[in-house]
């Protein structure tokens, strides 16, 4: 039995009504649209054209997918921006855009859930040890994102 072929796209309306659609459920960076136009088998030479389209019909703005990224990943799963920085550049979000969607998270919040997750994590510790129980606090909101000198920042005006 012969492996199923990839249906190759070569028909630049075809890909741009694809690919609307794509954009349409959810913010995408270039990189991910282009990524599954890759899959889709489009031609190579349609997929900047496409892409070109998608920016100027505002179905791609890799601002607003910067922002969104970053606001999501804060809100919901409490990443730090570190964390958070690595995921857009895996995404080849450029930098100067990656710092835009930075400032849009509040310093007040931000700090807020830094101490949250760390009066969570507090509780759920054996640790009796005063510094290695901190420092296992200082490990896990690092793994989380943050950077270490908002996290020491935190744990020394807190009581965990």
């Amino acid at each position: 039995m012969e492996p199923a072929k990839t249906v190759k796209i070569t028909d630049e309306n075809i890909a741009l009504a694809k690919a609307q659609r794509y954009c349409v459920y959810q913010e995408r960076s270039q990189q991910e649209v282009r990524n599954k136009m890759y899959e889709w088998g489009v031609a190579g030479r349609v997929i900047e054209i496409v892409i070109s389209r998608l920016i100027i019909e505002n179905f791609l703005n890799e601002e607003r997918f910067a922002k969104q990224y970053a606001r999501g990943k804060f809100n919901q799963k409490h990443w730090g921006k570190i964390k958070i920085k690595q995921g857009l550049k895996l995404k080849q979000v450029p930098d100067v855009l990656i710092k835009k969607a930075l400032l849009g998270i509040d310093m007040d919040d931000y700090l807020r859930v830094l101490q949250d997750i760390l009066t969570k994590k507090a509780s759920g510790l054996k640790e009796k040890d005063g510094y290695k129980r901190r420092y296992k606090l200082q490990q896990y909101a690092y793994s989380r994102g943050f950077e270490s000198d908002v996290i020491l920042d935190v744990l020394k005006n807190s009581e965990l």
